[in-house]
């Protein structure tokens, strides 16, 4: 597959690929665009085999308990931000086979948001950022750091919205060059609103500008507004996993982007994320915070719903399980020196 490129901007080239499904075969063609506010939906086919285990729920995988638990600070000190949509309710309801948080005795602990009724982008946000969070004695740039990428992340999910994720660890060599093209500045995160035409740096606008476009005017969730408090909770919930997700490994990149499934809040998937930061590996994520519809969206689909979950179109396959997407992910995509 290939892709050319005009005056900086990528110019998809139509590629087609055969995928082999245990005995079967399909043909899948696509147009690719790689960096810029141009981009598009990545292509995805029902047809992909499991290359994971079967998700199970509240399992840690051997040797991962510690990974897990220095993962799982920031949500501990955020208050569980990111977490929840808009307007997020629980109650019990009858039981109607959907998805349900927990089933006892013919009824469910059903939850809603109030993100149904928003504006979605017709082309998803493009967000150029890195996971982790560079250790550095100036304790007020850790902090300004933490506090900028945490807030950006925890937004996107309280939202629901679905984003295109370019990552931009310390010497990346594609999306980190472009981002500053792009935008002029060696600053991050920076967000791409092919929309609107709209491109942005600064944390706090380009929250304001999401509640504002996307979320009719909503108020911020009470953890995006504490002003020095959530400065402090940001730094202190990226310190256990300092520099995690922030330096560039090498790697090939995909044909097309990935398809990643999780919400800000979740230890496992911030483990998963981290690897796909440090590889450069481009994915839509399609956030899910407690509420979201696309949780029914994701059990349709699988028959199960648990997070992070992938999908790489490239290879035919998908995934659950945190620490086999990390496995995969480096065994796929990683090279060794």
């Amino acid at each position: 597959m290939q892709t050319a490129f005009s005056r900086g901007r990528a110019v998809p080239v139509a590629a087609q690929r055969v995928v082999v499904v245990g005995r079967r075969a399909c043909t899948v063609k696509a147009s690719v665009q790689t960096p810029g506010p141009t981009s598009e939906v990545p292509a995805t086919t029902p047809e992909l085999r499991n290359a994971g285990p079967e998700p199970k729920r509240f399992t840690v995988a051997d040797g991962q308990l510690g990974e897990v638990a220095s993962a799982s600070l920031p949500a501990l000190l955020r208050f569980g931000s990111g977490g929840l949509v808009v307007g997020y309710n629980v109650g019990l309801a009858e039981d109607d086979g959907k998805y349900a948080v927990a089933r006892v005795g013919g009824r469910k602990v059903a939850e809603t948001g109030q993100v149904t009724g928003l504006k979605r982008p017709a082309r998803p946000l493009e967000l150029y950022e890195f996971e982790g969070c560079p250790f550095c004695k100036k304790a007020t740039l850790l902090r300004f750091i933490a506090r900028s990428f945490t807030q950006v992340r925890e937004a996107i999910c309280a939202l629901d919205l679905d984003v295109m994720v370019y990552p931009c660890p310390k010497d990346g060599a594609t999306w980190r060059p472009k981002a500053i093209e792009l935008g002029g500045k060696k600053q991050f995160p920076f967000l791409v609103d092919p929309n609107t035409g709209k491109q942005m740096y600064e944390s706090d606008d380009i929250i304001a500008y999401l509640f504002k476009e996307y979320g009719n005017g909503a108020e911020l969730p009470l953890p995006l507004r504490l002003g020095s408090l959530t400065t402090i909770t940001c730094a202190l919930g990226a310190l256990p996993r300092a520099g995690r997700g922030n330096y560039y490994r090498k790697s090939r990149q995909p044909a097309q982007p990935l398809v990643f499934w999780g919400y800000e809040m979740s230890p496992f998937v911030k483990l998963a994320r981290e690897t796909l930061c440090e590889l450069e590996l481009p994915y839509l994520y399609r956030t899910v915070a407690r509420g979201s519809p696309k949780r029914q969206e994701l059990l349709d689909k699988r028959g199960h719903f648990q997070v992070p979950y992938l999908e790489d179109v490239n290879e035919g396959v998908y995934l659950f399980e945190s620490s086999a997407i990390v496995k995969y992910l480096n065994d796929t995509y990683g090279v060794k020196a």
